[in-house]
This record gives structure tokens, C-alpha cells and sequence, in this order.
């Protein structure tokens, strides 16, 4: 089956939100979605983009992955790419189009010129692990994730 990596454009967020909706549920968590389809647009394709994503398309113009992607700052390393999903539908796993899609990720790095390409994955993720290790990848079991939400931190 062919397909093609290319840079998201506005008129795909709904095909990107569909696949984020479609990665909560195989992550047994879709209550925690409460970003929109609108607040993506406006945040990936607005004055100041949060985010940047690449888009794995078959010839019939369907979207059938995502790499969504975002730049951070390591007070150790400097700039570097946080890849926040790399998702395909489950219908298309296995055609390779998540390698694509993290190769062509693991490539920005490698143009800009950045120190550092990171990511989570889930502890029972097993068939997400097998890939990442594929690729040489350390998995650090040694941090712990942090996080507060807005109802959290308005008690501040």
C-alpha cells in the first residue's frame, strides 16, 4: 500500500483529531480529550503555532497517521523535538507507515541541526517499547512525570 509523508495543513485537523480520539481510546482514557478540532486549528495553524505535524497520506487522499510534534527547550541540550503522538490507525499498522513518520521526525532534528529528539511511551505499551528500541532508543524508567491541571493550579 502506498503512501506519503507530508507537512499537516489546516484542512487536515479533523483527520488528526479523529486519530487523537482514536489513540484515547487505545490508551483507555478518552474522557481525558477535552482539546477541539477549532482549538487545534488555531493552535497549530494560528500566528504562533504550539505545534508542528506531519501527516502519513494514502494515494486517496486519506490521512491514516500523524506524527505531532513540538519544539522544547533543555537547559542542558538547548533546542530539541518533543514528539507528543506518532499515531496510525489500527486498520493501517503494519505497512509502515510509523516508521515513516518517525524517521521523517527524527530527520528535523537532523536538519536543524538539534541535540535531541524525546518522547513517552506508555509502561504497557509493549508493541510501541518494541519499536523504539528497534531504533537503539533509551527508555528512561529513572524520571517521573509531573503534571497539574487548570482546576489545580487555579487553587494556586
Amino acid at each position: 500500500m502506498k503512501f506519503i509523508i507530508r507537512k499537516a495543513t489546516p484542512e487536515d485537523v479533523p483527520a488528526i483529531f479523529q486519530l487523537i480520539e482514536e489513540l484515547a481510546l487505545y490508551e483507555k482514557a478518552p474522557q481525558e480529550v477535552i482539546n477541539t478540532p477549532e482549538k487545534m486549528l488555531v493552535e497549530g495553524f494560528g500566528e504562533n503555532p504550539a505545534y508542528e505535524c506531519l501527516v502519513a497520506e494514502l494515494e486517496t487522499n486519506k490521512v491514516i497517521g500523524i506524527s505531532l510534534y513540538y519544539y522544547r527547550y533543555s537547559t542542558w541540550k538547548g533546542k530539541s523535538i518533543y514528539l507528543e503522538d506518532l499515531i496510525v490507525t489500527e486498520k493501517y499498522r503494519g505497512i509502515g507507515a510509523g516508521k515513516a513518520l518517525f524517521e521523517r521526525t527524527a530527520k528535523e532534528c537532523e536538519v536543524q541541526n538539534l541535540p535531541l529528539f524525546t518522547w513517552q511511551v506508555l509502561d504497557w505499551n509493549t508493541p510501541s517499547i518494541n519499536f523504539y528500541k528497534k531504533y537503539g532508543a533509551k527508555l528512561d524508567g529513572e524520571w517521573i512525570n509531573g503534571k497539574l491541571t487548570l482546576e489545580q493550579i487555579q487553587k494556586i
